[in-house]
């Protein structure tokens, strides 16, 4: 906590603005107006950053960056839109490749006004998103102190595109394990995973209102075999992962007497959970040109 007050990293990514915003966030930085008086460091890595600062409109050859940079960052974490096109995408707005403001493409905290935004006012939008990291970072407690509160269930289909959500922040880490953004899991659409709700069995992990894991399934003859077991970053290492894989196995009817998990061969965590819990690995499958896929297999007892 006062590690954020006295000295928060920022990263700043100019996502197609006029660079007026870009020369007003450099001021900032410069002894007239001397951000750094307030311990506030400009990082070039976004694993390092606390808030993410973002100028001009988002267009379509920007967008994937944006998210790229954001699912980056640790959480808790804070977007700041600087200037009138980061705000709402500004006079370029009806413009044929503007997605519009950056909340278009990821969730944004703070709106600094302006065009350009004055360097008094990049100042004020800094120190308020000081304030929403410290009440992130409360919340993030209050969740990790209720993690023996968790609540295993079968999801609906109201849940789906929260789960979609999650799936795509928990599948950045396989991404870049694997050197590759086109794993289908993190470009799965809402109608794709709609429809694999429909032939699916869906289990959901939720702390304070808020799901943090879940895994799927199906059954074919005689044997379920579940996917995409997910869970929360900050919620890893917690057990939520296997007590989602028990409650699985559990939703099964006897005719089941055998399951199957599926895994990355470089997923290293996700087959010692499996392997924890009794799964052995079977075979093989050749998925993309640099992952294969590990099917693991458990006799129901």
């Amino acid at each position: 906590m006062l590690g954020f007050r006295k000295s928060p990293w920022i990263i700043h990514y100019d996502a197609s603005s006029c660079n007026g915003c870009d020369i007003e966030v450099l001021a900032c930085l410069t002894p007239l107006y001397d951000v750094e008086r307030l311990g506030v460091i400009n990082t070039g890595n976004p694993k390092h950053a606390d808030i993410f600062l973002v100028t001009g409109g988002v267009n379509a050859q920007s967008a994937a960056v944006v998210r790229n940079i954001y699912h980056q960052l640790p959480e808790p974490k804070v977007v700041v839109a600087v200037g009138i096109c980061a705000a709402s995408g500004g006079i370029f707005r009806e413009c044929y490749n503007i997605s519009g403001g950056v909340d278009t493409v990821i969730p944004v905290d703070v709106y600094v006004p302006g065009c350009a935004a004055r360097p008094e006012a990049i100042i004020d939008g800094v120190v308020r998103a000081i304030q929403v990291l410290e009440q992130k970072q409360l919340a993030m407690k209050a969740d990790a102190n209720s993690i023996d509160q968790a609540i295993y269930a079968r999801a609906e289909k109201r849940d789906v595109a929260e789960i979609l959500a999650l799936q795509k922040i928990a599948y950045q880490s396989e991404a870049e394990l694997y050197g590759d953004d086109s794993l289908p899991a993190m470009h799965q659409t809402m109608a794709e995973i709609e429809e694999e709700f429909g032939r699916a069995v869906f289990m959901k992990a939720v702390v304070n209102g808020k799901i943090v894991g879940s895994i799927r399934g199906g059954a074919d003859g005689a044997t379920a075999r579940f996917t995409r077991c997910i869970v929360h970053p900050y919620f890893q290492k917690r057990g939520i992962g296997r007590r989602l894989i028990d409650e699985i196995e559990r939703v099964w009817p006897p005719e089941i007497t055998r399951f199957e998990a599926v895994a990355g061969h470089k997923s290293k965590r996700r087959l010692y959970v499996y392997g924890q819990l009794g799964y052995q690995p079977f075979k093989t499958e050749p998925f993309l040109p640099n992952i294969n896929w590990v099917i693991l297999q458990k006799a129901r007892k």
